[in-house]
């Protein structure tokens, strides 16, 4: 399994926008062939800066979307609301503990 994060900064009047876009996506993103589930995650301290984080069975699933029609319509909307230079880590669970 891969998790995938990503750290995105927004300019603060933007962050609307952005969560109008990510509630017409979200369904589908988790839907794509080989997501196991996607979260939206919002700093406590900067509200302005959100973080994704999916769970994918390979990275071969998780590519599959980076390269979809999706992925890069959905990228492209996100990408003018920035502030700063998004940020991403593909992570493998390396220990699960309760």
């Amino acid at each position: 399994m891969i998790n995938r994060i990503v750290r995105m900064s927004f300019e603060p009047e933007a962050v609307p926008k952005f969560l109008a876009l990510f509630e017409t996506v979200k369904e589908q993103i988790a839907a794509f062939e080989g997501c196991q589930g996607l979260t939206l995650l919002r700093d406590a301290q900067q509200p302005n800066v959100l973080f994704t984080y999916s769970y994918w069975d390979t990275e071969q699933h998780l590519n599959k979307y980076r390269f979809s029609d999706l992925f890069k319509h959905t990228w492209q909307q996100t990408k003018q609301y920035f502030n700063d230079k998004p940020i991403a880590w593909s992570l493998k669970v390396e220990q699960l503990v309760k």
